[in-house]
C-alpha cells in the first residue's frame, strides 16, 4: 500500500528571482536551493545577473518549490495551455496570525479582512504576484 511522506507545492511562476523576494519579504520563507537557467548545478544564493528556473524555499517544516513557466509547461505536460494562478487556495496554519495579519496590511497586497470562522479558526487570504492564493489561519481563541 502507498505511503504519502510529503506533499511539496510546485508552482509556476514566471521570474524565479522576484518570486523568491517576495516570499521572502512577505512571508520569511528562505531559499535553500536553485538551478541556474543553464542547469548545470545547484547554486545556494541567487547571483546577480543570473536567471534562474527552480527554487525550493522553506518555512520551517514546510517547502514550496517555483519553477519558471518554460520548463514547468516542459516537465508538467498537463498545465500545457493552462493559465499561471490556480483555482485552489493554499491553506497555511500559524501562530501569531493577529500580528502576521497587522503587518501583512501595511503591505498592501490584495488580501481579505482577518475573520473568525464557523469551524473555529481565524483566516484571511492573500493572493501572491502570481496570483497565487494563500489562506493564513489559525485556531481562534
Amino acid at each position: 500500500m502507498m505511503k504519502i511522506t510529503k506533499l511539496t507545492p510546485n508552482f509556476e511562476v514566471t521570474d524565479v528571482k522576484e518570486t523568491v523576494a517576495f516570499y521572502e519579504e512577505n512571508f520569511g520563507f528562505r531559499l535553500v536551493m536553485c538551478v541556474p537557467e543553464t542547469q548545470d548545478g545547484i547554486e545556494q544564493f541567487l547571483a546577480e545577473g543570473t536567471s534562474y528556473v527552480y527554487a525550493m524555499m522553506q518555512h520551517g517544516s514546510v517547502e514550496v518549490f517555483f519553477q519558471r513557466s518554460d520548463t514547468f509547461k516542459e516537465d508538467v505536460v498537463f498545465s500545457r495551455g493552462l493559465p499561471i494562478g490556480a483555482s485552489v487556495s493554499f491553506y497555511v496554519e500559524i501562530e501569531g496570525i493577529e500580528e502576521f495579519y497587522r503587518a501583512m496590511k501595511q503591505k498592501h497586497l490584495p488580501m481579505t479582512e482577518l475573520r473568525t470562522t464557523w469551524y473555529g479558526m481565524q483566516e484571511f487570504y492573500v493572493t501572491d504576484l502570481n496570483g497565487y492564493i494563500l489562506g493564513f489561519a489559525e485556531k481562534a481563541g
